[in-house]
């Protein structure tokens, strides 16, 4: 069935439902004279309404595409006719056909008839309990075998005793909304069986079901908004179905970018998501319900105000981070320092840098502290993109008196350079004289290396290797001080 047949229908349903009540009131107008003219409007009206739907049809049969555009604002307007007119009938139909059936009855027929009433609707409601009661414990039993877990890729969504759950839980739903739908069409008939409670009855249901009315009104009064949402979200759908298709294959190295760094892409996508989800939410808020409001725009500018007062350190904290990702200070498995932390980076996110340090402690910086202090990087020298730096340089200062002849301390140096595990022979070690002190030379060791990972381990062997050589050649490495003592006496 296409979508202009169903509209089509729609409308008809609604013409003949609003045609039969105004019948309706028109034969009770007549009835209770002098509002004879109302009546006669009402049916003009009902023509007018009418011929407007042959010669929107007769438009319709023109031009199909009009039609399908026009759809949802029509199929709006039908619904919202259908629920008014359902809603004049239940209110206006009930009391006049009770109060015409029941007119001449005497009084004691009608408490009868109250009583036979209340009863069925016990009975009926009873009989909606057991049922209700049965067909749960029937979906209790055959549910855990019949149902499966629903599953979305690789993710259990809802398991076999979840579904079970969302049944039984609609069974109850479903047996409270009968039972008050019950109590609805009795509580008016009741009522309107004794003349004194004709009026109470009309308002307890006008009380009852004006709100859905309203409510169903306006729901389908929604409709077209709620095309336009729908369209607004489709289009966000795919854009960011297309920036994660991108940003996978610059991941992978299919896509290359001049001047665009592989670790950047998930960043990027992460940040143009959060945009297009805001101007997708920008895009989307007029269109809601009572958007327009005054309490709708308070409440928003309540939750912009606590949210710009309670986050202040949050955005600092997510600003260093988007700003340390283009930057490139480190990676993840670097060995930096900041402040007096030295470790390995294990974690870089948002909000925080976690590192890990050579006693296996985990220390946590806020991304923030991390932008405002120095940091040193370890592992850059030593990664294959540094070919040119030759690896990390691990210097080690060791002082000697100036009875030694500093062409013998180099050999000595250079020698226990040689003997040191996971360091670089090419570029071979280098010797700096770093001071002439009083009482000694100071000179410092240098020696490449690529093992940043283990640099503790090669600091101690090569502190090891310096001690052993100048001790096999009988060479102390403790620096002479003179100090000349004099007698106080003596002056």
């Amino acid at each position: 069935m296409k979508i202009h047949h169903v509209i089509f229908f729609l409308l008809i349903v609604s013409v003949t439902v609003q045609s039969v009540f105004a019948d309706d009131s028109e034969a009770r107008g007549i009835e209770q004279a002098g509002t004879g003219h109302d009546e006669d409007s009402g049916a003009e009206q009902t023509d007018n309404l009418e011929s407007g739907i042959i010669q929107s049809i007769e438009e319709n049969a023109k031009s199909e595409t009009a039609i399908v555009e026009g759809a949802a604002s029509t199929a709006a307007g039908a619904g919202k006719n259908l629920i008014e007119a359902v809603g004049s009938f239940s209110n206006s139909a009930v009391s006049s056909g009770v109060e015409k059936a029941t007119q001449d009855f005497p009084v004691f027929l009608k408490l009868g008839m109250t009583l036979t009433i209340f009863g069925l609707q016990i009975l009926l409601i009873w009989i909606v309990f057991h049922f209700s009661k049965i067909l749960k414990k029937k979906v209790q039993f055959f549910g855990g075998k019949k149902f499966k877990n629903v599953h979305f890729k690789s993710i259990v969504l809802l398991e076999s005793k979840q579904i079970v759950a969302v049944f039984c839980f609609t069974i109850n739903v479903l047996k409270y909304v009968l039972a008050v739908f019950q109590l609805i069409i009795t509580i008016p008939i009741i009522f309107n069986l004794f003349e004194p409670t004709k009026n109470i009855a009309s308002k307890l249901f006008g009380y009852i079901f004006t709100p859905i009315k309203n409510f169903a009104i306006g729901f389908i009064s929604y409709i077209p908004n709620l095309f336009t949402i729908i369209v607004i979200i489709f289009i966000a759908h795919y854009t960011l179905r297309a920036l994660r298709f991108f940003t996978h294959h610059i991941e992978k190295g299919k896509l290359i970018i001049p001047g665009f760094y592989a670790e950047w892409a998930l960043p990027t996508f992460n940040i143009l998501r959060v945009l297009l989800i805001a101007f997708t939410v920008a895009m989307v808020y007029p269109h809601l319900p009572n958007s327009e409001s005054d309490v709708f725009k308070g409440v928003s500018v309540l939750v912009g105000i606590l949210f710009s007062l309670g986050s202040s350190s949050i955005v600092g904290n997510l600003i260093s981070g988007i700003v340390m990702t283009y930057m490139r200070p480190f990676q993840l498995g670097d060995r930096i320092k900041i402040n007096d932390i030295t470790g390995f980076v294990i974690e870089r996110g948002p909000m925080v840098v976690r590192i890990r340090t050579h006693k296996n402690e985990i220390v946590s910086m806020p991304n923030q502290m991390v932008m405002n202090n120095f940091i040193t990087n370890y592992s850059t020298p030593a990664s294959p993109a540094s070919e040119e730096l030759n690896g990390l340089i691990v210097h080690c200062p060791v002082s000697v008196g100036y009875d030694i002849p500093w062409e013998r301390v180099h050999e000595i140096l250079l020698k226990a350079a040689g003997k040191t595990e996971n360091t670089e022979k090419t570029p071979v070690p280098f010797i700096n004289h770093l001071k002439l002190d009083d009482f000694y030379c100071l000179y410092e060791l240098n020696v490449y290396t690529k093992e940043v990972n283990i640099l503790p381990k090669i600091y101690t062997n090569l502190y090891r290797n310096i001690q052993s050589e100048f001790a096999e050649n009988n060479i102390s490495l403790n620096c002479p001080h003179l100090h000349i003592e004099k007698n106080v006496s003596e002056f």
